[in-house]
């Protein structure tokens, strides 16, 4: 077979022949990497499936190095939340969830304590709680993928989830499991970050949502944000104010994810910006 080179136009001619309008479309070239992305809303006005569609789009970029897959944006992602002692990000999902800012579909909560079982619960949700030791560490892994699997989960939020997960269950979820760090990566890593900053005399703090990987909080980042604090703060002040960003990066984290804006290049994100009216119609919805 004779091979094509690849072309930005390749993939918007196969969906036009197709019959698909196009709403919004996103691209840029990691030349590090030597990749080309896009991201397409798009509509067919023939009425295909997305069978149809993937055949189209086959044909049309045969004999390239084209990779692609199509989703529905009214298909809500399965999600297993994972949390343990700090309840801030947790509550924060809910409360997204339940108001449909944040259209997900949580098929089961795991906590490694007791502490939200009752809150968890009250939303109708299911309930696991799997304690972890350092003796039963396999054990309790092998439950919780038990669970992911049964539920058919996508995708695993770590909401403030303070045990390691291991390289095994790392490369099951490769791509698939979001973690929230309580600090601005790559600085102040490991135990207390907001009192390591506080320590320094730090201007500004933060939180980081990257995708989990072998590499302790090494993986690609995702969303990250910052909030200025001053010398007159104390360091629960820095906790407070932690929290509260924690919460919205994470849910940013995942928004992103969810609509298939986040593309893994090598070691970084590429994160495309929100479709027009994404989060409108969702507040609608």
């Amino acid at each position: 077979m004779e091979y094509r080179p690849i072309t930005r136009s390749a993939p918007a001619a196969g969906l036009a022949k197709a019959g698909c309008n196009i709403h919004d479309s996103s691209q840029f070239t990691d030349l590090q990497n030597d990749r080309f992305f896009m991201r397409l809303s798009l509509m067919s006005e023939q009425g295909k499936s997305r069978d149809d569609l993937d055949r189209d789009l086959r044909e049309a970029t045969e004999g390239t190095d084209i990779v692609h897959a199509f989703h529905d944006p009214c298909q809500k992602m399965k999600v297993v939340i994972m949390v343990s002692r700090f309840g801030h990000c947790l509550n924060d999902l809910l409360y997204r969830w339940r108001i449909g800012a944040l259209p997900i579909d949580i098929v089961a909560v795991i906590s490694n304590h007791m502490d939200y079982q009752k809150v968890v619960v009250n939303h109708d949700l299911p309930f696991h709680c799997i304690k972890v030791t350092k003796d039963n560490k396999a054990r309790a892994e092998a439950e919780q993928m038990r669970i992911v699997q049964e539920a058919g989960a996508e995708l695993i939020v770590l909401a403030r989830y303070m045990q390691v997960l291991s390289d095994e269950m790392c490369r099951k979820m490769s791509g698939r499991i979001i973690n929230i760090h309580h600090s601005f990566l790559p600085s102040f890593k490991g135990a207390n970050p907001y009192r390591q900053a506080f320590d320094r005399g730090v201007k500004l703090i933060g939180a980081t949502s990257h995708y989990v990987t072998a590499d302790l909080d090494e993986g690609p980042i995702i969303e990250q944000d910052t909030v200025r604090v001053t010398h007159a703060q104390s360091a629960g002040d820095y906790v407070s104010l932690g929290r509260d960003v924690e919460s919205q990066v994470l849910a940013r984290a995942i928004h992103a994810h969810i609509h298939r804006r986040v593309f893994i290049s090598g070691d970084k994100t590429v994160v495309f910006p929100a479709s027009p009216n994404e989060y409108a119609s969702e507040r609608m919805g």
